[in-house]
């Protein structure tokens, strides 16, 4: 055996390999700023105690005013300051403010924690706790130079000078928002819902896309019509789609799908599709439970997402050759054995990749969900709860930590996707 000895890069090559890096510098660094900086926010967020009133740092506020006003010259009247800490929790430290007085109000004593220099106040307030409020109250008398001017003392505001800890930049972490989220009763609950929201529907999804692939393969008069109405429903805005539904399957007087199910004879009361979580019924003696509004969100999402499936694969079907099926129909294969062992095994590629996708779209979907049902009646879902956690109860890291899992769970089953799906072996 001979031994080849290593490569060598040379000084041409290395430069061009340098040339090419600084190219591409600004795409990497763009996908950084999209994609990698607000999933590392997420995850420092999900660490921390934090709420929505959190996402300002605590700062003193200030209200100034002169009881009474001042009417006559030489009257004498109270300056006021209202201080207070804008937040209930964080502290704020070495609080001082400095304030511009106008001409014509004279002070006749000064707080021991205040001084005047010329016409500038400058009180040192020390430490607020969160919550805290303060009043300063410093006797004054109005001459008439202060009537006349029209200058008046909120013409000047208060400036501050504080120390404070924001706390979505201190490095303090807390592990509360895990402990939260995992010990909740419903938080299982909304996991299971989840995949089987996100299972079905990217089956329901495929499926029907691959039956209007099957029957617009063909040609046939009007085809490009239908086409074009086949991609309706995932053209139009999902307000107005979801909007339509509610309409349509709502149980008061104004439901179509309800009058249509009562004059048929199928049903004899209405039907709350989107508001009743099971519908119980008995089928040879036995009870059964249909979980009701999940299975028409599920409907919904199959029905609004086929046209995706539909359009990559009819274009990977009209990509095939035709004289497979032509030899499989001269040696008597039916149509179903036709696209069972000539049409399926060629598809599988295309589906694979679109079940990944729509997996990670489907169990992202919030838009959907919310419109249609809200969450309520067994549809709530990893993504509405991350909306309830973070705005509804204002809790931003419980669902910054819920975000953090539904990151983990779609990272773990494309992790697993790729290990065993089939690989090409060209």
């Amino acid at each position: 055996m001979h031994s080849h000895p290593p490569k060598t890069v040379g000084a041409l090559a290395k430069r061009e390999r340098f040339l090419a890096y600084r190219m591409l510098l600004p795409t990497f660094l763009m996908v950084l700023s999209i994609v990698l900086l607000p999933l590392l926010a997420n995850f420092w967020i999900s660490f921390k105690a934090v709420e929505l009133g959190d996402l300002r740092a605590a700062r003193p506020m200030f209200n100034e005013q002169l009881k009474p006003r001042p009417k006559t010259a030489d009257q004498e009247i109270i300056l006021r300051y209202r201080v207070r800490n804008s937040s209930k929790k964080e502290a704020l430290s070495e609080v001082v403010f400095t304030d511009e007085l106008p001409q014509g109000l004279t002070l006749l004593s000064v707080p021991e924690t205040c001084s005047l220099n010329d016409i500038t106040l400058i009180c040192d307030i020390g430490d607020m706790e969160g919550g805290k409020r303060l009043d300063i109250e410093i006797p004054a008398r109005a001459s008439q130079l202060y009537l006349d001017n029209g200058v008046r003392v909120r013409a000047s505001k208060p400036v501050a000078s504080y120390q404070t800890v924001n706390v979505l930049t201190s490095f303090s972490f807390t592990l509360s928002n895990f402990k939260k989220v995992f010990s909740a009763d419903e938080f299982w609950s909304v996991l299971r819902v989840s995949f089987y929201y996100t299972i079905f529907g990217t089956l329901g999804a495929l499926v029907l896309g691959l039956f209007a692939a099957q029957i617009l393969n063909t040609s046939f008069f009007g085809r490009p019509v239908l086409r074009g109405l086949f991609l309706f429903p995932y053209v139009a805005p999902v307000i107005a789609v979801a909007f339509a539904w509610v309409l349509l399957l709502d149980a008061g007087p104004g439901g179509t799908f309800n009058a249509m199910l009562r004059q048929m004879g199928v049903t004899e009361g209405p039907i709350n599709f989107l508001g009743q979580k099971y519908l119980t019924f008995e089928i040879f003696g036995f009870s059964w439970k249909f979980p009701m509004a999940l299975t028409t969100v599920i409907a919904f999402e199959a029905w609004r997402y086929f046209p995706l499936s539909f359009l990559f694969i009819l274009a990977r079907m009209q990509s095939i050759s035709a004289d497979m099926y032509e030899a499989a129909e001269m040696d008597g294969a039916t149509p179903l054995q036709q696209f069972w062992y000539l049409s399926l095994p060629q598809l599988l590629g295309i589906l694979s990749v679109l079940f990944l996708l729509r997996f990670i779209w489907t169990f992202n979907k919030f838009d959907d969900i919310f419109l249609l049902t809200g969450g309520a009646a067994g549809t709530r879902t990893l993504t509405v709860d991350v909306y309830e956690q973070a705005f509804a109860v204002s809790n931003l890291g419980a669902g910054a930590a819920v975000a953090v899992v539904v990151f983990v769970v779609l990272l773990s089953f494309a992790l697993l996707f790729f290990k065993f799906s089939p690989q090409d072996d060209g």
